[in-house]
């Protein structure tokens, strides 16, 4: 199982980037598919998730009405848009897959990851 983020960059106050993250290697119907991101110093923390199948989506607090997780199926490919970014953004995201049919909340609920994005908003 592979996981290939990318779309990650420089960006000021209130700009916006897409993280697109490509999966390969087997089927991931009914699994849940998440981003995480780590700034320096911090713990990894959940930012999204969205189910492969049926499109439920969940997201942290911080980040609920400005980024919005989907996925295309036919590209096996799961997407980040992050609109009206704040520098307290910045960070490296990653993108995870859970072999679960239920979303996780936790770094470690999630089975396969991808190498990291890195994010960073200027004030």
């Amino acid at each position: 199982v592979q996981l290939q983020a990318s779309g990650g960059g420089l960006v000021q106050t209130g700009g916006s980037l897409r993280l697109s993250c490509a999966a390969s290697g087997r089927t991931f119907s009914d699994y849940f598919m998440g981003w995480f991101r780590q700034a320096p110093g911090k713990e990894r923390e959940f930012v999204a998730a969205i189910s492969w199948s049926g499109g439920s989506t969940y997201y942290a607090d911080s980040v609920k009405g400005r980024f919005t997780i989907s996925r295309d199926s036919a590209k096996n490919t799961v997407y980040l848009q992050m609109n009206s970014l704040k520098p307290e953004d910045t960070a490296v995201y990653y993108c995870a897959a859970r072999a679960y049919y239920s979303v996780g909340y936790s770094s470690d609920e999630y089975d396969y990851w991808g190498q990291g994005t890195q994010v960073t908003v200027s004030s």
